[in-house]
């Protein structure tokens, strides 16, 4: 197979459009902690001192929309003016409907007449479309090694700013790990980009290596930083970040969300979505089958796409590639997996319990190989039935 170089970034909780993603997270989390089965499609958008709320939601309950977006940023650490937005001082817009009664229908009368002992729920896709899930070897979470390490770096930069290590830096900030591989297997780090907003007033030659002392060196295994390049602020200056220096919205950020681009991704975004919304809630359950896949011995490296149609419970489609690693064969997956899943909205949302207030945490830094959030479908608890389907 020879040598190839693999690239995957991340962006820090301050990017302006992961901040969409906890605004629109946050809102969802609130309302679904007073009222489970509501419906909620949430999206945020930012700009100078400005943040737009808007969707359709169905809901009994009360929120103070503001009041959640207004905390969220203060969380994230733009509470002052020097960071170029202000938590205390912007505006917050708010423009909401209810959900589509067309939509509703889909969701509340499946074509399939099941009924899965959820309060006797029973519920089709909210929309057609197709959801993929990823699973290799290459990390222990069962993660690719490049979006990982450009997540762990991407966490620490956000660490070192709010324990004051480096007081100098601002909220904004992206990582970018490109990992050389050889033989399908990850040996070494090529080149790791760094770029983190940070205080007019920075020596920025003493801020690469205080960079690369305090976020790079813990985060990344000495035994692959062999000729790594490092590029930390390759442009000399990032004073203007964030909603400042650039406009932001929910769901722009779908491949930092889910593999970093080594795995296919169907097209819809997660945060703000509630779990009828098989763009989120079929993305976590694919990811649960290819994760138990790979942790079952079964193949090293796993894709499963997922495909609905509104209105209809069960999946139209199950499709398993192993890259060829697999142990058995494609079509014996494929039918272990549908034997030992149930992957219908209604059977997802039970067993990954997603009517659950768990979204703010995951909006940044990954929604997949989040083991130490306890999300369920990182659980590896059907190698067993997986196992002994496939004997």
């Amino acid at each position: 197979m020879g040598k190839r170089l693999f690239t995957s970034e991340s962006v820090t909780e301050g990017h302006p459009d992961k901040v969409c993603d906890q605004i629109s997270d946050a809102v969802l989390d609130t309302i679904i902690a007073q009222d489970p089965y509501a419906r909620v499609a949430c999206e945020t958008a930012v700009t100078t001192g400005m943040v737009l709320i808007m969707g359709e939601i169905s809901t009994d309950c009360y929120v103070d929309i503001p009041k959640v977006a207004r905390e969220v940023l203060d969380s994230i650490g733009y509470n002052d003016p020097y960071s170029g937005f202000d938590c205390k001082s912007c505006a917050v817009l708010t423009a909401i409907d209810e959900q589509s009664s067309d939509i509703a229908l889909g969701v509340d009368n499946s074509i399939e007449k099941k009924h899965a002992g959820e309060n006797n729920e029973s519920h089709g896709a909210g929309d057609q479309g197709m959801m993929f899930g990823f699973a290799c070897d290459e990390t222990p979470e069962l993660m690719p090694l490049p979006i990982s390490l450009a997540h762990s770096l991407a966490m620490q930069l956000a660490k070192v700013r709010k324990d004051g290590i480096l007081p100098y830096l601002r909220p904004d900030g992206k990582t970018q790990v490109t990992a050389e591989y050889e033989n399908g297997r990850p040996v070494r780090i090529d080149t790791i980009v760094l770029s983190n907003q940070h205080a007019a007033d920075v020596n920025t030659n003493s801020m690469r290596e205080e960079i690369i002392k305090h976020v790079i060196d813990p985060v990344v295994p000495a035994a692959l930083l062999q000729d790594t390049k490092y590029f930390v602020n390759p442009t000399g200056r990032f004073v203007v970040g964030g909603p400042q220096g650039d406009s932001g919205l929910t769901g722009r950020k779908i491949i930092v969300d889910s593999y970093g681009g080594y795995g296919s991704h169907g097209g819809g975004a997660f945060s703000g979505k509630d779990p009828t919304k098989v763009d989120r809630s079929g993305a976590y359950a694919a990811r649960w089958v290819a994760k138990n896949i790979v942790a079952a011995g079964l193949a090293k490296k796993c894709e499963v796409q997922l495909a609905y149609a509104i209105g209809v419970a069960s999946p139209v489609s199950v499709n398993i590639n192993s890259y060829g690693t697999s142990t058995v064969s494609e079509e014996l997956l494929c039918k272990a997996v549908q034997q030992v899943f149930d992957l219908t909205p209604t059977g997802i949302i039970r067993a990954l319990q997603l009517r659950s207030p768990i979204y703010r945490q995951l909006a940044s830094y990954g929604h997949m190989g989040r083991e130490a959030l306890g999300v369920r479908w990182e659980y590896t608890d059907k190698i067993e039935e997986l196992i002994n389907v496939c004997k």
